[in-house]
């Protein structure tokens, strides 16, 4: 997924969607509230955008720890997939 950083959620939802057709499943990762924010709406804009093709998404979030060298920072993960 690429960095989406002040990108618009319905053009991150059509790249959700888009690998999701493609390969079932992508994860999501969100650094920062405003990040996590724009990702969760993205991912609601994802299964309405799905549902119309039938498809039914489930997400399953997680916190993960990002060693960057000499610091951690912690990433939201939502993986989404297809059932």
């Amino acid at each position: 997924m690429p960095h989406c950083l002040n990108a618009n959620v319905h053009n991150v939802a059509g790249v959700i969607a888009n690998s999701i057709r493609s390969h079932g499943v992508v994860d999501v990762q969100s650094i920062g509230a405003d990040a996590v924010n724009q990702s969760v709406k993205a991912i609601a804009v994802t299964r309405s955008f799905l549902a119309a093709e039938g498809a039914s998404l489930s997400s399953q979030p997680q916190m993960v720890d990002l060693d960057e060298g000499d610091m951690f920072r912690t990433v939201k993960r939502t993986a989404v997939r297809n059932g």
